[in-house]
């Protein structure tokens, strides 16, 4: 099959956040069972000059935005194996970071209507186009309606994947009907329009052929008013093609046993993981104990990650025989939060308000424990590298975190970490105090949980196959449209001919 990932950041070029690491890892696995995969991005001006340098243009077009004819330039690069082709334009593009400007509207409407034109012009007819997150929700709208009835589109068949529902790209009606250039009839209740507004989210969930997201659980829990972001009317309406697939992580990137960023490799061996501990306690002038369970966070610091109920119990936490590393940036008020305890308890949290993916790492390869209490958490890479590291994580029971960390049960000896189930923050500081009773008190149950996360495997490989198999579905209703639309189409002679 013949794939294309359209998306608005990845690994190795770009990245805010998991939806980097996830497009910039399942084109991989997908290619490893015989897929023919390339990825389109925009040409960011903080791409590095490496990359940048490598790329060779391939053509030029014009897209219609508004009154506008935008110049587009398509360029490529090949890294792995993998083919990416850039989205080229210094007025969208050419600026400092890739989110939160005023014209994110016209940017993307841009990127999304580029990426549906410059298909033709990509190495390969592809069969299937794979969409993410609102900045290219778009795509399955321009290629059925802006590319209606051009034969190259017709057996183009769209998914479209949810990697956080709170973020939509909503703004006017006005705004997005003349940047699309569409009537009144494409923002009616049943397409663009969403409270008065225009939603490109809503457009992707309206206008694919398959929908996704990123675990199981969050695929039931949107299609409710609680998690459903306004939107769990349009879910419920299309849940016959919406599926649930658990991301997965880069083994070989997130191997503690290569990764040079660690003080000392490991796999499974205690030891040599207590010796990270020690030497993360000595680079952040923590007291250095081998004794004391650390646990470890690494976090937006923004008020999903569940961080107001970690500001309710903060205190009672680093009462506990603790060390708590904390790395991230988000709301001041987070910020400002962790700093000032760190200021008061010393011995006990090192509070980094930074982004930092070596401390990451050594972070997780130090930590006994991992921290994710989530409001909602759609999928969470996390807990799955801190599995991957063998740290055990301490969960909220939302979305992928319910689905990928089972709640440790010490009469039955099953289980890879601890959760709790309501948001509340004494139930997450009891399930914090039980965690640490373990590794304090019951060294032989704690030798069992890391036993069971010994066995714990999240790399892409399951999940690719799953994609692979919606792929292949939509290949299959693709084959039978056409045979009957040909079967119809005889009828019609003969008819006519009889």
């Amino acid at each position: 099959m013949n794939i294309v990932f359209a998306a608005s950041e990845s690994t190795p070029f770009i990245k805010t956040g998991g939806l980097a690491d996830v497009v910039g890892s399942l084109p991989h696995a997908l290619r490893s069972l015989g897929s023919e995969v390339c990825v389109i991005l925009p040409k960011y001006e903080d791409i590095p000059e490496n990359w940048k340098a490598r790329m060779e243009r391939i053509t030029e077009f014009t897209i219609s935005i508004g009154w506008r004819n935008q110049y587009c330039g398509l360029q490529r690069v090949e890294v792995n194996g993998l083919v990416y082709y850039f989205i080229d334009n210094e007025f969208y593009f050419r600026r400092k970071g890739i989110y939160g400007y005023g014209d994110d509207a016209e940017r993307f409407v841009f990127f999304s209507r580029a990426v549906a034109a410059s298909l033709p012009h990509l190495d390969m007819q592809p069969d299937v186009v794979h969409c993410h997150d609102w900045q290219t929700a778009l795509v399955p709208f321009c290629i059925k309606v802006h590319h209606q009835g051009q034969p190259f589109y017709e057996k183009i068949r769209t998914v479209f994947t949810i990697h956080n529902l709170q973020y939509q790209g909503r703004f006017s009606k006005e705004w997005l009907q003349d940047l699309i250039g569409v009537g009144d009839d494409f923002f009616a209740l049943d397409g663009l329009e969403f409270y008065g507004d225009g939603s490109c989210m809503k457009a992707g969930l309206f206008y694919a052929d398959l929908l996704t997201t990123v675990s199981k659980t969050y695929a039931e829990e949107i299609q409710t008013p609680a998690y459903g972001e306004q939107l769990d009317g349009v879910l419920r309406h299309r849940s016959n093609v919406l599926h649930g697939i658990v991301n997965g992580i880069d083994n070989d990137s997130y191997d503690p046993m290569k990764d040079e960023a660690l003080y000392v490799p490991y796999r499974n061996s205690q030891a040599k993981k207590q010796m990270n501990k020690v030497k993360l306690q000595q680079e952040l002038g923590l007291p250095e104990r081998v004794d004391v369970p650390m646990i470890g966070m690494v976090s937006r610091l923004v008020e999903q990650k569940g961080l107001d109920l970690i500001e309710c119990v903060l205190d009672e936490i680093l009462r506990l025989d603790i060390q708590w590393v904390v790395l991230g940036t988000g709301d001041w008020r987070y910020e400002q939060l962790f700093r000032d305890a760190a200021s008061c308890y010393p011995e006990k949290l090192a509070a980094l308000i930074q982004f930092d993916d070596a401390m990451s790492r050594k972070i997780y390869a130090a930590s006994d424990l991992f921290l994710m209490p989530s409001r909602f958490e759609p999928c969470g890479l996390g807990q799955l590298i801190a599995l991957r590291y063998r740290s055990a994580p301490i969960v909220r029971e939302t979305g992928g975190l319910k689905d990928t960390v089972q709640a440790y049960n010490e009469f039955t000896g099953m289980g890879t970490g601890f959760s709790f189930a309501n948001f509340n923050a004494h139930d997450m500081l009891y399930t914090i105090e039980r965690a640490v009773s373990f590794y304090h008190e019951r060294p032989e149950l704690w030798s069992r949980l890391l036993k069971n996360i010994s066995k714990t495997d999240y790399d892409w490989g399951q999940s690719a196959k799953k994609y692979l198999e919606l792929y292949q579905s939509l290949q299959l209703q693709t084959v039978n449209h056409h045979q009957a639309g040909s079967a119809m189409a005889g009828s019609a002679v003969v008819g006519s001919a009889v």
